[in-house]
């Protein structure tokens, strides 16, 4: 109850009751106290009668949390929502910015040539893992770290509406998932994330977001430090994704979140999940195999969160020799758990 309806409903007991004793002591002023009475309890039933004040925040959390609840027990009985991508499917993605040479495969390429390499990769890993269907993706940065400032200051930039529908039109031309990746600079997931909810309330489309370029200290510019997020950032991404599935009705979404060192998340034990999103810790290094390997174990496998994801580089892991880049029957064999997030850069 409100402060202003417990405060009406006091008015409307009290002050009736007050009216009536103060007639018993003092009956020559029965008249006069009547209708002061009478006055008193029409204006509590006024007061009483206008609609209390509603918290929509209190609301809306609370349905978010009777979905949450709702959402677990479905998971208890089968094992995941119904919609789910994980684990019954291995993603795979091609990464990178379609209007960037430079930042991977996705846009590396003329765009048909891109999507026939793509094609060729998919049937090498349904032929590597026959057991598990492939889901394939195009992983696109979306929002994205830069060496100048802007004209916030904050060291990023968003792609254009037009950008973000073109690669959105190549995914569903393809039979494709969508991820938008996000680098914050110096800015944080809170001011960047809500740019993106237009697009994340499609069924298909799905989020990344990278520490690599998250600078907390705000004085080195991106690309100049290796960056950080901490578990509550981690919290945020998947809050914000839970609610997204629970007001539109969706299945759950995917979070795929970077890393490569030690540094680049903390605190992973507080990180708490929620049935609505299923969230991969995705190694994202590059170079030597067995570093790869060695990196996979030490900050996917010993900090463990939902799912796993690996990253292959077809510039920078095959070099200097006699580095190379992973076949699928390698990354099967040789990684443990098996990952089933595989990204090519």
């Amino acid at each position: 109850m409100t402060d202003f309806a417990y405060a009406s409903r006091l008015k409307a007991v009290v002050l009736p009751a007050l009216g009536l004793f103060l007639t018993a002591l003092l009956p020559s002023c029965g008249t006069r106290t009547d209708a002061e009475g009478n006055a008193t309890a029409e204006a509590a039933e006024a007061a009483a009668a206008k609609p209390a004040v509603v918290d929509t925040v209190a609301l809306k959390r609370e349905a978010m949390r009777r979905d949450s609840l709702k959402a677990d027990s479905i998971v208890k009985a089968s094992g995941q929502l119904p919609g789910s991508i994980l684990p019954g499917k291995r993603i795979i993605a091609f990464y990178g910015n379609i209007r960037s040479k430079g930042m991977g495969i996705l846009g590396r390429e003329p765009k048909e040539q891109m999507l026939a390499k793509f094609r060729k990769v998919q049937k090498e890993w349904q032929a590597a893992d026959p057991s598990i269907p492939v889901q394939p993706a195009l992983h696109n940065v979306t929002i994205t770290a830069q060496g100048s400032p802007g004209k916030d200051g904050k060291y990023r930039l968003m792609n254009s509406k037009a950008t973000i529908e073109e690669v959105i039109k190549w995914a569903r031309e393809n039979n494709c998932i969508l991820f938008l990746d996000v680098q914050v600079g110096w800015s944080d997931l809170e001011s960047e994330l809500p740019k993106l909810e237009q697009y994340l309330k499609s069924p298909d489309i799905h989020l990344g977001i990278d520490p690599e370029f998250a600078l907390k200290t705000k004085k080195v510019k991106p690309n100049r430090k290796i960056g950080t997020y901490d578990a509550k950032d981690v919290n945020y991404a998947i809050n914000f994704l839970a609610r997204i599935v629970a007001e539109n009705k969706l299945p759950p979404k995917v979070l795929i979140v970077h890393r490569f060192t030690q540094g680049m998340i903390t605190n992973y034990k507080n990180i708490k999940l929620d049935p609505r999103v299923q969230v991969v810790m995705h190694m994202d290094g590059w170079g030597n195999p067995i570093l790869k390997k060695d990196s996979y174990r030490d900050y996917i496998v010993k900090e463990p969160v939902q799912y796993t994801g690996f990253k292959l580089f077809y510039e920078y892991d095959p070099r200097p020799a006699p580095h190379h880049m992973m076949t699928p029957k390698e990354v099967l064999a040789e990684l443990d758990p098996k990952p089933l997030y595989i990204q090519y850069q």
